[in-house]
């Protein structure tokens, strides 16, 4: 079968169309003929070299990259509760440094807990946008464990992981103030945010003019680490997308008076009944499928490259 992979780390010329085996199917999984997934930032951190602590001596290069598959049942394996059938367009968040690997192949074998129906009427290029940030989002306000009417904070509202949150946020109840560009400030008030605040440096004292008490919660999905402090009221708590430490985070300094969430979605890997739920939800209208562009597995680079250029609203999505 046809994968995207690395075999050195790099920049984006480094990942690398190769011919590998088809994935056998156990019991108690499925396979799913891949017809799309997405770009999102952890695949350029594999494609970086960062995960490779997880991956050495686990997997064999050529790594793949991917969290985001959707396409269609190709099989499903023997002693399997599953009330998935062959044919059933699907879509499943999938974690690279499993023994499944990444998503970026023309087939992967998932345990079952991992695949869910696709949204009806989405296309395999929109179902591919939600399974990871989706579930992010939803890990990421489960653990902070707000109350309805509770003010939270969003930064990086126009991206897929702010978006996801500011709707998932309102499908709790939960009050939203959320930032934007001057570009982006209609799309962030079209996904239910009731206060949007221009992004910038100083987010924390926008939202304190909106919020001058300070927002319960922030969920960081810019990565502003210490610059969203100051929005949050005495006791309140921050999530974390992305553990201080990783490319492109800042420390967060002294939290005395903030708890601390570090969100792993990997932890929500076999949350079947939160996927499905994701699913009725862009059934309903309520969570929107964002496709930026669509690039077929031979240019899976410039992908990578516009990507890392920023300003992409919405996913990429590489096809197979």
């Amino acid at each position: 079968m046809k994968a995207v992979g690395v075999f050195h780390y790099g920049g984006p010329d480094v990942l690398e169309v190769v011919d590998v085996p088809v994935p056998q199917v156990g019991r108690g999984q499925i396979r799913i003929r891949v017809h799309a997934a997405a770009v999102n930032p952890a695949d350029v951190l594999l494609r970086r070299g960062f995960t490779d602590p997880m991956l050495a001596g686990r997997l064999t290069p050529p790594y793949r990259p991917g969290m985001d598959a959707a396409g269609v049942v190709d099989e499903v394996g023997p002693d399997t509760a599953t009330d998935l059938q062959v044919g059933d367009r699907v879509m499943a968040m999938v974690v690279p440094i499993d023994p499944s690997g990444g998503a970026y192949a023309e087939y992967v074998t998932l345990d079952a807990r991992q695949v869910v129906k696709a949204p009806a009427q989405s296309s395999h290029a929109e179902a591919a946008t939600l399974p990871m940030n989706g579930l992010t989002a939803r890990r990421a306000l489960d653990v902070l464990g707000l109350a309805p009417g509770d003010w939270i904070a969003v930064t990086g509202a126009a991206g897929a992981l702010g978006g996801y949150t500011v709707q998932l946020a309102k499908v709790d109840g939960l009050r939203v103030v959320a930032d934007a560009s001057a570009a982006d400030e209609e799309l962030v008030r079209s996904l239910g945010a009731d206060h949007v605040v221009r992004r910038g440096p100083d987010v924390a004292q926008r939202i304190l003019q909106v919020v001058p008490g300070g927002v319960a919660a922030v969920v960081d999905a810019a990565v502003m680490g210490p610059k969203a402090l100051p929005a949050i009221r005495p006791g309140g708590q921050i999530a974390l997308a992305r553990s201080e430490g990783e490319p492109g985070t800042t420390p967060l300094g002294a939290t005395d008076n903030v708890m601390v969430r570090n969100v792993f979605v990997p932890d929500y890997r076999y949350a079947h009944d939160k996927l499905d739920t994701l699913r009725v939800l862009a059934e309903e209208g309520r969570l929107s499928l964002r496709v930026a562009d669509e690039y077929p597995a031979e240019r899976a680079a410039a992908a990578h490259r516009r990507f890392e250029a920023g300003g992409v609203r919405g996913r990429l999505i590489i096809t197979f």
